[in-house]
Parts: structure tokens; sequence; C-alpha cells
């Protein structure tokens, strides 16, 4: 039995910012052009950090730098455990426009253990209009190799929350409440304040989400600092946050 050697293992009390997490679902590699460390380097870190599983979400083709679609569909030769956790090899595909287009194909989407779907600024070619955006994301949640929605948080992308956390639950698709976000150095516009907006929308309509690190280094992986204070004070409920439990994530996602 592995044991939990740092705060993502420990258990939030009232007014405390940490939280027993066993997983986390969207790292990238020195793959994805713009991170730093190898797959057996956050696979030890992840074992280091107590975790279950860990995902490792490449960013998909049309991200400057980023790995070829063979890459994807060459997964299936990568191991499937490392020191102990789970892997769960993917991709961050990157949502294209308003018709929730993405940058794989079907073959290679069907070669992925997890898959995000985001908007880059780089990358997306659709009308950055209130309307567009939310279709683009509504649609992409319509795809059923789509598993996660990531940072909708981005005000550079104006997006109606309401219709997202509904559909989040029609669907099953989970929404990321996005740690990097949020950062004082982050780039993305009034996220936290859209988190917060999306958080509470989550817990009217009892509405799961997952807590993403968006780690681009070893170090980061399940670094959920500032999403943890914002659950505290949203008072978000504990069991509407997936990553507390494996089985709550394979009961949600099947995987």
């Amino acid at each position: 039995m592995m044991k939990s050697r740092c705060k993502t293992a420990k258990t939030r009390e009232k007014g405390d910012q940490t939280l027993r997490t066993e997983l986390d679902l969207h790292t990238h590699t020195l793959v994805s052009g713009h991170a730093y460390s190898t797959i057996r380097e956050m696979a030890r870190m992840a074992s280091e950090k107590g975790l279950k599983i860990l995902g490792i979400t490449e960013h998909a083709p049309q991200m400057p730098g980023s790995c070829h679609e063979f890459y994807f569909q060459n997964l299936t030769v990568v191991p499937r455990e490392m020191y102990g956790v789970r892997l769960l090899l993917g991709a961050e595909l990157n949502i294209l426009d308003e018709n929730g287009t993405v940058d794989l194909s079907d073959r290679a989407m069907n070669a992925l253990d997890i898959a995000i779907a985001s908007i880059h600024p780089n990358c997306y070619k659709g009308p950055v209009t209130r309307e567009a955006v939310t279709e683009a994301y509504l649609s992409a949640m319509e795809n059923p190799k789509i598993h996660i929605i990531g940072h909708p948080d981005d005000g550079r992308f104006p997006a109606d929350y309401e219709r997202l956390v509904k559909k989040s639950k029609e669907t099953g698709t989970l929404l990321e409440l996005n740690n990097s976000s949020m950062r004082p150095e982050g780039f993305r516009v009034n996220a936290y304040e859209n988190d917060r907006e999306m958080l509470l929308l989550c817990k009217q309509y009892g509405v799961p989400v997952i807590l993403g690190s968006d780690a681009h280094v070893d170090a980061d992986i399940a670094a959920y600092e500032t999403a943890l204070k914002l659950l505290v004070e949203c008072s978000f409920p504990d069991e509407l946050v997936v990553n507390t439990s494996v089985q709550k994530l394979r009961k949600i996602l099947a995987i």
C-alpha cells in the first residue's frame, strides 16, 4: 500500500484548504513542447505525492511545438503503470471552432485513455462571442470521446456557465477547475471570478467538478492550492469533487 507523503493526502477540516485527493488528470510532459519533465519523472512524482492515478494529456497537434498525431496513435506501447501509479495517457485537444471541432482524428482518439478539450487563443478560429464560445463547448461535450472540458474559465473566451453546467449534468462531461488558471502570474483573464460562478452553479445543480493542476513540470502535479481556496470560499461539497476518489472517477467516466 502506498504511503501518503504530502498535503494532497490530507483530509480537509472546516476552513482548511487541504483535501484528500487521489488523482490529477491534467498534466503535460516535455513532448508538449513547453513542458519540462518526462513520463517517468511525472509518474515518480505522482507516486511521491500519494496519487493513485495520473493523467498525462499532451497538447494536440494544433498547439505550436507539440507532437504529431502519430504520437497519440502509438500510445499503446507505453506502460500504464509506473511506481505504483496508474497512468491514463491522452490529449488536451484544441477546440477549433463553434462547432466543437477538435484536432485529432477518430483513429487517434480511439488510442487515448483520457481526452480533455480546451480553447486556446492560438488554435481557436471561431467567433469570440459569448454565444459562439458557449456553442463550441456544448458541441464538444456532445462528443462521447471527450471526458473533460479544460479551463473553461478564460475571460478572453466568455461563456454561459449555466448552460455549460446543465450540459455537464446531461452528458457526464466534467468541467475542470484549473488551478493554473487562477495563479496570480497566470495569463487567463478573470479566471478566479469565472471559476467561482461556475462552482456556485455546479453546487446549485449538484454537478461534480474535477480539479486539474495543468502541471507542465513534475513539481506541480496535484498542486491545487488556489482551487482549494475557492472550494472553501464557495462551501463546495467534497462529494462533488471527483479527485477525492478513484471509485468516483470510474463511476462518472467509466475508465
